[in-house]
């Protein structure tokens, strides 16, 4: 308690000198900090894009029509997805190389990335002189402002309606039009869109099952043969899907069944 005291005596009769070390420390220090972080140079922002968006009232009609060809634009990206499956030959592919993957009962191999991308690269392949038709006829005389909208759209379309006709059987495009009750045009330019893309993806169904079926048979001989060998042998506790899946594999192999898969495709696009 003494010490107590004798402190607090001290800090009363002592109160200015000390105030005074507090004011020399600070205009020593923390002064010139202040002063250098004020004079020196800020470092450089980094431009950050802002997008705003608002409702508000439209005072020309020419706003309202330019707000619904956005928001036309924005619902075609979302479905160009479909849009791909639907008007090329992406249906077809996919569709068969999954057969190929299941006849071989290989399960999960290749996995579906892989045949996804097998089947877009074969796609692009297949679709190239409609691809390139569109961009010199529609595509880039339209960035180059000699046609219009409207004409880019019917040159672009042009190429890939006369690919869809050239895979679409007559008797699919007489079914959407015995439902309709319209009666049939007699040059396939009249024939409308909303009628020839559900035609022709039945169309393309019809083919890649056919071709699947072809792809099927072989691997179903050997099945059928190994189940007899393990049957005759009194071995009917293994399974016979673990004793027939190498010799398919090698089979496929022995005959380059890739090869023959993707040129059966590229032939029957071609026929």
């Amino acid at each position: 308690m003494r010490l107590r005291a004798l402190g607090v005596a001290f800090l009363r009769r002592h109160r200015w000198i000390l105030l005074g070390f507090a004011a020399a420390a600070l205009a020593l220090f923390v002064v010139p900090e202040l002063a250098r972080a004020q004079t020196a140079p800020t470092a450089p922002t980094v431009p950050i894009p802002n997008i705003n968006i608002g409702l508000g009232q439209a005072k020309n009609p020419s706003q309202v029509v330019g707000a619904l060809q956005i928001l036309l634009l924005l619902t075609v990206l979302t479905l160009a997805p479909t849009l791909l499956v639907l008007v090329t030959s992406f249906t077809r592919i996919v569709i068969v190389l999954s057969f190929v993957r299941q006849a071989l009962g290989t399960q999960q191999v290749p996995p579906n990335q892989v045949l996804v991308g097998l089947a877009l690269l074969l796609t692009f392949f297949v679709m190239n002189p409609v691809i390139r038709d569109v961009n010199i006829n529609a595509l880039q005389p339209y960035l180059q402002n000699k046609i219009s909208q409207q004409v880019a759209f019917d040159r672009a379309s042009q190429p890939l309606r006369a690919f869809m006709f050239k895979q679409t059987r007559e008797k699919d495009i007489q079914l959407f039009y015995s439902m309709t009750k319209e009666p049939r045009p007699a040059q396939q330019r009249d024939v409308p869109s909303y009628i020839l893309v559900p035609a022709f993806v039945l169309s393309e169904l019809k083919t890649a099952f056919i071709i699947g079926f072809a792809i099927y048979v072989p691997f179903v001989v050997i099945d059928m043969v190994i189940a007899a060998v393990l049957l005759s042998m009194g071995m009917m506790m293994i399974p016979p899907i673990i004793i027939s899946l190498p010799f398919k594999i090698l089979v496929f192999l022995l005959v380059d069944g890739w090869n023959l898969v993707v040129g059966a495709l590229f032939q029957s696009f071609r026929q």
